[in-house]
């Protein structure tokens, strides 16, 4: 059928640009999923809705698409963390993979999922390398106290596609926030995620919000869902359409700044290490996370 009337209507500019309903989005996220579009169709739909913006009834209906084509992941009833890991490290250490330990060790399932869109930044699974953890090439069931690096095109290869789409025009779309919002597991999970400008966190909680789904979204460090070692960050939990604030911004400058790596993957891993092993304190801001977000995922 193709997709051009959809682009019709996202297409007319800032201005004139009309939104869809969550059922044209759904149909419209599905074609493209199922790459039944062209590469031409493909990039006029990023860069139309790169100018129109996505609003939450039209995110709702791509995660709506997304949820029923992805390779989940099975995870029951076990407490189960999601971690989308897509920005990588530019100026800070990507701590991530520290976040997804520290959470592994309390027994929790975590499993972060995430690709590489950008060739100058250091990824989470490039640290994870360093760690053991190597990229899954199938989905396997979720474990308690283990972390699962799924890449995006194993969850499912339409969505990768359109990710890739940002190395050849150099431009972020709608992909980038569906996958900081989807839930790729066939069960209950908390979707840890994290926004980077503040119009984000109003649509990205919009979305929660509509889709009912349970989440915690935070600012994280340069776009990673993780918080900034340097200074706690607010922090929501989002739960049956319900938000509540768990974290307040903490104001004022630190006392004493936490000694950070580079970003080079390696100096990264090996300051992982020695946080997991007691030879570093865990950064405060991250302590506070990984202890609501065991909260919300403790029976």
């Amino acid at each position: 059928m193709g997709i051009s009337h959809y682009i019709k209507d996202i297409g007319r500019g800032k201005d004139g640009a009309r939104a869809l309903d969550r059922a044209r989005a759904t149909d419209l996220m599905g074609q493209i999923l199922d790459q039944q579009v062209s590469d031409l169709e493909l990039g006029a739909f990023c860069i139309a809705m790169r100018i129109k913006g996505e609003t939450p009834e039209e995110m709702a209906g791509f995660l709506d698409a997304t949820h029923a084509r992805l390779n989940k992941v099975h995870s029951g009833h076990m407490p189960t963390v999601v971690l989308p890991s897509y920005n990588g490290a530019r100026k800070l250490p990507v701590l991530t993979p520290l976040l997804a330990l520290l959470l592994a060790r309390e027994g929790v399932a975590v499993v972060v999922h995430g690709a590489a869109t950008e060739d100058k930044r250091v990824s989470s699974q490039a640290v994870f390398a360093h760690l053991g953890v190597n990229p899954v090439d199938r989905v396997g069931p979720a474990e308690a106290g283990q972390v699962q690096f799924i890449p995006t095109g194993v969850l499912n290869a339409g969505l990768d596609r359109l990710l890739a789409v940002r190395r050849v025009v150099g431009l972020r779309n709608p992909g980038h926030s569906l996958v900081k919002l989807m839930n790729p597991c066939d069960g209950p999970a908390l979707v840890v995620s994290s926004y980077t400008h503040p119009e984000y966190l109003l649509s990205m909680s919009a979305t929660f919000a509509l889709t009912g789904q349970h989440a915690l979204l935070l600012r994280g460090t340069e776009g990673e869902p993780v918080a900034d070692a340097r200074r706690t960050p607010a922090m929501d939990v989002f739960k049956n359409g319900q938000t509540v604030r768990v974290q307040d911004q903490k104001e004022g400058s630190l006392v004493q700044v936490p000694e950070l790596p580079t970003t080079d993957a390696a100096a990264t891993a090996l300051y992982t290490e020695h946080v997991l092993q007691g030879l570093l304190p865990v950064p405060e801001a991250i302590a506070r996370q990984v202890q609501h977000i065991l909260s919300e995922v403790s029976p």
